[in-house]
């Protein structure tokens, strides 16, 4: 087991390895083959369909949790089946500084995604997010039942983003031989557009706003994890960020239609 600031060596790639350091990457705490490594980009294909699928109508509104719940559990079950004992590597306590870390990466996406949403906005069309339009005409209950069934899908999200980030670093980096940092760097932004194109069918398969807009928020809501190497701190970071966008459009929305 290498220490903290010695040289490792595997597959040819030379790295530095810190105790703190990203999971699997590596092949750290355990080794992940090619076939492994796709069986948990499978689960998270397969997650993902099971969110955006037709809720059958016999499962009425308990259906949209099942699917939030699969959304996150299938991907995790195949990182368990591979990395047995080590698939919550992702996962760490949470310290009181991590709840400063939430709140900053989600301010900090509000205005880099507000920014960037209004110079884009004027150059190219973008789509309204269908979920404020449903928003609009629920009743206070529905609106409750929308922001609690976000924790489930938000944080299917982050796992959604959190795994194939590790996959491109690994493959990058064990397969490719390129450096830690380039590897870590570009499997950040491979994330990030994977994340962004996963929303094409919300808005209208316009590229530019899901590369771009989402893209961008992807990328920022992802550095809680890069900085904590907690996927609760993403995913916490995910759901102030989202609730915080939502509850101003609609107290905004209403402010209008009272005035």
């Amino acid at each position: 087991m290498a220490k903290t600031g010695k040289q490792a060596a595997h597959g040819g790639v030379t790295a530095v390895r810190r105790e703190d350091d990203f999971p699997f990457y590596d092949d750290r705490p355990v080794a992940l083959t090619g076939p492994q490594w796709s069986l948990v980009i499978g689960g998270v294909v397969l997650g993902f369909l099971a969110l955006i699928a037709p809720v059958p109508s016999f499962a009425g509104g308990w259906g949209q949790w099942v699917q939030a719940i699969l959304f996150f559990a299938i991907p995790l079950a195949a990182l368990r089946w591979v990395a047995p004992g080590h698939w919550t590597a992702i996962f760490r306590p949470l310290a009181p500084r991590d709840f400063g870390w939430m709140l900053l990466v989600a301010l900090l996406n509000v205005v880099v995604t507000l920014c960037i949403a209004l110079a884009v906005s004027r150059f190219f069309g973008v789509a309204a997010n269908p979920a404020m339009e449903m928003l609009r005409g629920q009743d206070t209950a529905q609106r409750v039942m929308f922001f609690l069934k976000t924790l489930p899908q938000l944080f299917g999200e982050e796992v959604m983003t959190v795994l194939p980030f590790l996959a491109i670093a690994w493959w990058l980096h064990m397969k490719c031989g390129l450096g830690r940092t380039a590897a870590l760097v570009l499997a950040w932004l491979g994330a990030a557009v994977l994340f962004g194109m996963a929303h094409l069918p919300t808005y209208d398969w316009n590229w530019v706003q899901c590369l771009v807009i989402i893209g961008s928020a992807r990328l920022v809501l992802l550095l809680g994890y890069l900085k904590t190497r907690n996927i609760w701190v993403s995913t916490g970071a995910h759901i102030i960020n989202d609730w915080l966008l939502f509850g101003t459009m609609l107290l905004l929305s209403g402010a209008q239609a009272a005035a």
